[in-house]
């Protein structure tokens, strides 16, 4: 700063003192320089890849429909109530080897209705259950 002598006359600055702004800028350029790698490193790891292969269903296989409303279809025909189901899959169970049970669950549907299909399959002593899908949009 500058001394201010007896009978000069002060002037208005009329420019803007950037300096502090650059001081300010440089520190948090630096900042962000030292913390970004350190967020950016994380442990190395191997993601699998997608592999969606879509799969032929084998003319042994049960396909179980549950629509939104929470009716059961065994291969297109109406199942009366979970006892019914189970007591079916029972007999399914006991053949070997064991055909492969496929649920095939509307979207819209409460996980409740699905959920007691798998119960069934795991009271009736099912080994393998699926879920049907419908693949993404390519693109």
């Amino acid at each position: 700063m500058a001394m201010t002598l007896p009978g000069e006359e002060d002037d208005v600055v009329s420019a803007i003192n950037t300096t502090p702004l650059v001081d300010v800028m440089l520190v948090l350029l630096i900042i962000f320089l030292i913390t970004i790698p350190v967020v950016t490193n994380t442990v190395a790891v191997e993601l699998p890849k997608e592999t969606n292969q879509p799969r032929v269903t084998a003319p042994e296989n049960i396909n179980i429909a549950v629509t939104r409303d929470g009716k059961v279809f065994w291969n297109e025909s109406a199942v009366t109530d979970s006892e019914a189901l189970v007591e079916r899959l029972k007999g399914i169970a006991l053949q070997e080897p064991q055909p492969e049970v496929q649920i095939r669950g509307d979207g819209e549907a409460p996980y409740e209705f699905v959920g007691k299909v798998i119960f069934a399959c795991q009271r009736a002593g099912i080994v393998k259950v699926g879920f049907i899908t419908e693949p993404p949009p390519r693109g």
